[in-house]
């Protein structure tokens, strides 16, 4: 998809990879609609580009739905929706989280992809075009250290895109997954042992990130891979999966997790 001239909305556009990609796309000539809980953030990475921001909580359908009927009124039909907004949620294994966190992770990890499709879904396919892209994570792909709640929505948000991309692409949707690993952002940045995570990543930037996803929607390519390592390890997964774990098993034990702090 060339994105000159077209209608992008983007998630969790106040800050990180959302407010990059927003800042991209409208390089690329593209009318975006800005959105993020964080009413003044999105309303700032919106002035920066003349887009048009919108507070929402993507946690809850009723807000994904009012984004798209406002993001529609302001600059026409939605082309494409980048549902990017995520939460890391608590850190832990299964006696740690409550079902509060459950239900948090649950909706906007996850159910925020599925309430976006449902409501833009019927509308693309009766244009015959529209793209679906949705951020994930290398967790996603793989798994994530110290922290169930994080690992298991991910895996879930690729099983969401992956489906949309066999049920529609044939009628003309396209949908692509972002699975960055750690990307230098407050998610990444406000939390984690960066020391214990840079002996066994790279914290790319988010422009870089940005470039990467425009890149993919040109090619209109469904697993946008920002760190190219993330593809090795799939393979290594799948090849021999017993040794894999092990080798998850043996990476914990050397950083202890990587355990989000208490702030």
């Amino acid at each position: 998809m060339e994105l000159a001239g077209r209608h992008i909305v983007v998630t969790g556009g106040a800050s990180g990879i959302g407010r990059a990609c927003a800042l991209r796309f409208a390089e690329e000539d593209a009318k975006v609609t800005v959105s993020d809980l964080d009413g003044e953030g999105a309303e700032r990475t919106a002035g920066e580009i003349q887009g048009h921001a919108i507070q929402a909580d993507v946690g809850t359908e009723a807000d994904i739905l009012r984004l798209i009927e406002q993001a529609e009124a302001e600059h026409g039909p939605i082309d494409a929706f980048f549902s990017n907004a995520g939460i890391t949620g608590p850190p832990g294994g299964p006696p740690d989280l409550l079902d509060a966190d459950w239900d948090l992770l649950w909706r906007v990890n996850v159910m925020s992809h599925i309430w976006a499709a449902r409501a833009l879904v019927p509308k693309m396919l009766e244009r015959g075009e529209g793209y679906l892209l949705s951020t994930a994570s290398a967790a996603g792909l793989l798994s994530q250290l110290g922290a169930i709640g994080y690992a298991t929505t991910k895996h879930a948000a690729v099983a969401v895109a992956e489906w949309l991309d066999i049920t529609y692409r044939d009628r003309g949707l396209r949908v692509s997954c972002l699975c960055p690993q750690f990307v230098n952002t407050p998610m990444v940045t406000e939390g984690l042992d960066v020391d214990k995570l840079q002996k066994i990543a790279t914290i790319i930037e988010p422009e870089q990130v940005a470039d990467d996803v425009v890149a993919a929607m040109i090619e209109e390519r469904f697993l946008i891979l920002p760190h190219p390592e993330v593809g090795k390890y799939m393979r290594n997964r799948g090849e021999d999966h017993a040794r894999w774990l092990a080798g998850m098993r043996q990476l914990q034990a050397m950083l202890g997790g990587l355990e989000r702090s208490p702030q």
